[in-house]
């Protein structure tokens, strides 16, 4: 469509040619449910739902005929979905799910090495076939059919390729073509890029551009991949910096990202989220959780041997409410202790809160430093701050060994209160791989 003239502008001859697979199984959850229940994944009407005994539930992936016939997506509330005879409601197994993710992941160790494999999330993995093309004979096309060939065969689930030049073309590819194609496999190219990447119709169906990043592009007169293609360099560094040039080099379709390279963050922390199952709008309720997460990252702190100078609170409230929420930090003494960062939080939580009813809760612990260091101070004891840590590390030791619920506040048995459900939870949901539901 706009002809050969975007080559005066990249000579893609000094770019990598990868050939990266991008791999998605199709409604992952929903379709290993499908066939555990020996139901069609295509065909079959299934919500895998966290908190389906409560009306604030939460869909965590919907069978692709539930979302085209119900309109169902992965934000749905359980008092939102709608009844049919024929919908399965089943809870979350996430020990299933990993179990099977692992099963996929080893097909791919058959044909490449593991330095060729980033498992980007539990249901998507790039996978690089450079090294592997004249050992098998295969091109990165027939690769993918023979993954799809070998994933359907073991595990029936079916699954999505994008192939590309490099993860980002894989990933777009994916995204925008082969998620609508009748084989499920797309290739894009660098040369493809202006009928390919260019003619991508929403801007948050690009890589890197949420609602707020489109809406920054939109007040400069950007409306288009091709527009922020043709924008100028300069001009997009100064405005949004590093994040501005890598938005350009996208929309050329270059990505210089090496799939075996660890990424380092500069700055490091730990932090953990919770979105509750329903509205909080009893400030003590409220707090008990705060609590349980301020000393559950606590404990995640010292098991990595870090103290933490900075405490970032984010409390997000209902949509009912006329404001989002607020997200607040404070610098503090180093520290790793269960009682003082739960306090700290606290503090911040008591100084920033409206009252609104609350949905969601994050903990962050930042500004990390070694944790066998003891800092002093002039308010207490030696001996204080010693036996707040031996106390800590004994609870830590009774919980690795016997489990959460062999040691906990006596705030976590009252209304309200996560922490003893959500100890039995994996990543967040159901473990769950007792028979059916």
């Amino acid at each position: 469509m706009y002809g050969s003239d975007y080559q005066q502008y990249f000579d893609y001859s000094d770019e990598k040619v990868d050939d990266i697979l991008c791999i998605d199984m199709k409604s992952f959850y929903a379709s290993v449910e499908c066939i555990e229940r020996g139901l069609d994944p295509l065909k079959a009407l299934l919500v895998v739902m966290s908190g389906s005994d409560s009306p604030g539930g939460l869909a965590l992936a919907t069978s692709p005929k539930a979302k085209e016939l119900l309109g169902i997506d992965n934000v749905t509330r359980n008092f939102q979905i709608p009844y049919h005879k024929d919908l399965h409601i089943v809870p979350p197994r996430m020990n299933l799910y990993i179990k099977k993710n692992v099963e996929i992941n080893n097909i791919f160790r058959r044909y490449v090495a593991d330095e060729d494999i980033l498992i980007y999330s539990i249901d998507e993995t790039f996978v690089r076939v450079k090294a592997s093309k004249k050992l098998f004979n295969l091109s990165p096309y027939q690769f993918a059919e023979r993954f799809k060939h070998d994933i359907q065969k073991e595990t029936r689930l079916p699954c999505t390729i994008g192939i590309g030049d490099n993860m980002l073309l894989s990933k777009l590819a994916l995204d925008n073509a082969a998620k609508h194609a009748p084989s499920m496999i797309a290739t894009w190219h660098y040369q493809d890029v202006p009928n390919t990447v260019w003619q991508i119709k929403n801007m948050t169906d690009f890589w890197g551009i949420n609602r707020r990043t489109e809406k920054r592009l939109n007040n400069k007169g950007i409306y288009s991949i091709y527009d922020l293609a043709h924008h100028d360099f300069f001009e997009m560094k100064e405005s949004m910096g590093v994040m501005g040039q890598q938005l350009i080099a996208h929309a050329w379709g270059i990505d210089r990202s090496n799939i075996s390279e660890v990424y380092q963050p500069k700055s490091k922390s730990i932090g953990n989220s919770q979105v509750l199952m329903k509205d909080y709008v009893k400030v003590n309720e409220t707090k008990i959780v705060l609590r349980e997460i301020a000393e559950q990252v606590a404990t995640r702190l010292r098991k990595k041997g870090y103290q933490t100078s900075c405490v970032h609170l984010s409390v997000g409230y209902s949509r009912s409410e006329s404001t989002p929420g607020f997200s607040r930090q404070m610098s503090i003494p180093k520290t790793n202790s269960s009682k003082k960062l739960a306090s700290y939080c606290l503090l911040l939580f008591d100084k920033f809160y409206d009252g609104s009813a609350v949905r969601n809760l994050s903990v962050n612990y930042s500004k990390l430093s070694d944790g066998d260091i003891l800092q002093l101070n002039l308010f207490e004891q030696p001996e204080e701050l010693v036996s707040q840590k031996i106390l800590d590390e004994t609870i830590d030791s009774i919980r690795e060994k016997y489990g959460f619920d062999a040691i906990y506040h006596a705030s976590s048995r009252l209304e309200g209160a996560t922490a003893i459900n959500r100890s039995h939870l994996v990543g967040g949901h159901a473990g769950g791989m007792d028979g059916l539901t």
